[in-house]
């Protein structure tokens, strides 16, 4: 029986964000080995459609620069994928007998439809002799910019702390160096967070319309997943409202609250 409640739970994620516009798959019709953590069909596929000036050795020479990670510490690997999301990948191709420097976008942030916007369940990760299973990993362009983890609301020892005390056992995959948002859920508590905030940090999400509470009544997952991932919406989040900061030695990454996100978007979409 739980395995069914969290089946229905899993599926019930995955309908919210196939209304959004999102494609929704069991992993496996994705992927063919549990070491591919960056769908590089789908990232090269977008890449072209996104830059079509720049020639295809300089897409994979991006796609290259992406997929490697640099440094030991997680959260300066994930600190430099956030800056090549952002502000792109720079790359040099010949052109006209010429060495001409660009950047490859990883995202379409102005045309939103113009991106792959992707939903897998049960996305297993093998590294290092660990299997990790996260419930539903979300992607844009291949890129798994998302964690979602479920637990059972019917099991009344299956908390949301609990779901958060998973995601921390996931941080040593190569899954978390791309990772933008954090969400733990038991259907009906929802919260967020970032790779480095701690349980107190995880915050709930209480806007769908970005203008008004949503009601009372309504599961926290439902709130959180239409008020963050409608496309224009976390394409925003994404290049706008999450930051890194230096504590001393500690890099620490943050996400603007709805509350906070609503004060300064000024996007037709939200009024």
């Amino acid at each position: 029986m739980t395995n069914f409640t969290e089946s229905i739970l899993e599926q019930a994620t995955l309908d919210i964000l196939s209304d959004l516009g999102y494609t929704t798959l069991n992993a496996n019709e994705e992927r063919t080995s549990s070491s591919d953590i960056i769908l590089t069909d789908r990232l090269q596929s977008a890449l072209i459609a996104i830059n079509p000036n720049i020639p295809f050795n300089a897409i994979e020479e991006a796609i290259k620069k992406v997929s490697r990670t640099d440094s030991p510490s997680l959260i300066e690997n994930n600190k430099q994928f956030h800056k090549y999301l952002i502000e792109g990948v720079d790359v040099e191709y010949s052109r006209e007998n010429r060495i001409k420097y660009d950047q490859v976008w990883l995202i379409d942030f102005n045309n939103p439809e113009n991106n792959d916007f992707l939903a897998l369940n049960q996305f297993t990760v093998i590294e290092n002799k660990n299997n990790r299973r996260p419930d539903v990993v979300i992607f844009i362009n291949g890129l798994p910019i998302a964690v979602i983890e479920l637990k059972n609301p019917s099991n009344e020892n299956a908390t949301i702390r609990g779901a958060f005390n998973r995601l921390r056992t996931y941080k040593n995959t190569s899954l978390f160096h791309y990772n933008k948002i954090l969400i733990v859920s038991d259907g009906i508590e929802a919260r967020f967070g970032t790779l480095t905030a701690d349980w107190e940090r995880f915050m709930p999400w209480r806007t769908i319309d970005g203008d008004t509470i949503a009601p009372k009544g309504l599961p926290e997952l439902e709130i959180m997943i239409k008020g963050i991932f409608q496309k224009e919406i976390v394409l925003d989040i994404l290049r706008y409202f999450i930051v890194f900061e230096t504590d001393g030695e500690t890099i620490i990454k943050k996400m603007a609250g709805y509350h906070q996100y609503d004060c300064v978007y000024e996007s037709p979409y939200l009024r």
